[in-house]
């Protein structure tokens, strides 16, 4: 049997979110080049040194809630699959303190090692090249083809497929500097995330991880840990800060998981302030990207011009313009504003965002799910406001 033509794109971002595209396409026999501003891959809000794989727990369904569900089984699967247990994540159980109090089955996961484990597995199978120090300023399309372009024009990577799975800088790429549509098309925001964590000396303060305002770890283990962090750490946070995009370090954030580690974990608590006073408390900081409604943005990148011109055409009758019918730019996709969630949710919106590339449909839960996430959704918003 002949082999089908080779499909070619190019994913801007070397995160959770753009690795999982990329194990994802590469499965499917894409060919695919991976650029990103950094030297390697998982240096932003992927770096975390330990994060929590686990549902987010509702009182009643709601499309997160149901996304996690599936997102946790789908990384809990990728994980056993690809990244032994003690390099790079661990079994494990929460005690949740909030409401729907009980304790949770659960992993800590370093998330660039699954980061690392689904590159290779790309470039195991051929199908990925990656560039690095490669940061990406704009994007132009014109005959069929893609062309990411850095600050002085020139073309750093070219396909006729593009995902864009850069979280913030998801934002400035496709509205401030390409001008593919207007901010408020694409309501990105950035979230700083602020951990407080140390070097675990002797036994740990809790029996296994707690969560309420925050999670708290009381110890993991990894031999992969890079250079700067001990092999044995406990870690409280993370903080969420919406509108804020820088990585210092605050005192005001260490001070913030302190005392939410104080309502579920009092002795944690008083280690974190002994190690802040004592010189020995270390921290980490990164911008995440979130939605105006949380939720991911995943799928075909809307067209706002050609939706206004849709909706002046419809006339008076002009409303609410199915996400069906959006119209989109041809051969643009993204997957970002992942949150604190890029553990539960990368793998599964990856997993999906590449079906419906190669033209595949969705059961009716997964369709009304993809609606959710569909970037479109605040696109016929706009266009409605900015109609005379």
């Amino acid at each position: 049997m002949s082999q089908p033509p080779a499909r070619q794109a190019l994913v801007i971002g070397a995160g959770l979110a753009g690795a999982a595209v990329c194990a994802a396409l590469a499965r499917r026999r894409w060919q695919l080049t991976l650029v990103d501003a950094a030297s390697g891959p998982a240096q932003g809000a992927s770096a975390i040194p330990v994060g929590m794989l686990s549902p987010h727990v509702t009182r009643a369904p709601t499309p997160m809630s149901r996304l996690t569900a599936l997102g946790v089984t789908t990384t809990l699967a990728e994980l056993q699959r690809l990244v032994p247990q003690g390099h790079g994540w661990q079994a494990c159980e929460v005690d949740n303190h909030g409401h729907n109090p009980g304790r949770w089955r659960a992993a800590l996961v370093r998330p660039a090692a699954l980061v690392q484990a689904w590159l290779a597995e790309a470039t195991g199978l051929g199908a990925l090249a990656c560039r690095w120090h490669a940061p990406v300023h704009r994007l132009a399309h014109n005959a069929n083809t893609w062309q990411a372009l850095d600050a002085n024009g020139d073309c750093v990577a070219e396909a006729p497929v593009v995902v864009v799975a850069s979280a913030f800088g998801s934002h400035a790429l496709l509205t401030d500097a390409s001008g593919l549509m207007d901010a408020d098309t694409l309501p990105l925001r950035p979230v700083k995330g602020q951990m407080s964590l140390g070097e675990l000396q002797g036994e740990p303060t809790a029996a296994r991880p707690q969560r309420d305002d925050g999670v708290f770890v009381p110890c993991y283990e990894d031999d992969g840990l890079p250079p700067q962090w001990p092999a044995r750490i406990w870690a409280m946070g993370s903080t969420y800060e919406r509108g804020e995009n820088s990585t210092h370090l605050s005192e005001q954030a260490h001070e913030r998981n302190a005392a939410s580690l104080e309502t579920f974990c009092a002795p944690a608590a008083s280690g974190l302030r002994d190690a802040w006073a004592e010189g020995h408390l270390l921290g980490w900081a990164q911008v995440r990207c979130a939605s105006l409604d949380r939720l991911p943005l995943v799928g075909a990148v809307p067209d706002g011009d050609a939706l206004r011109m849709l909706m002046a055409q419809a006339g008076p009758r002009r409303g609410r313009v199915p996400l069906a019918d959006t119209p989109r730019h041809t051969g643009l996709f993204m997957l970002s504003a992942l949150g604190s969630r890029g553990i539960s949710l990368a793998p599964w919106c990856a997993s999906r965002l590449a079906a419906a590339m190669d033209g595949e449909g969705a059961s009716d839960d997964e369709a009304d799910l993809l609606r959710a996430i569909d970037p479109a959704r605040f696109a016929w918003k706009q266009a409605r406001r900015q109609q005379p």
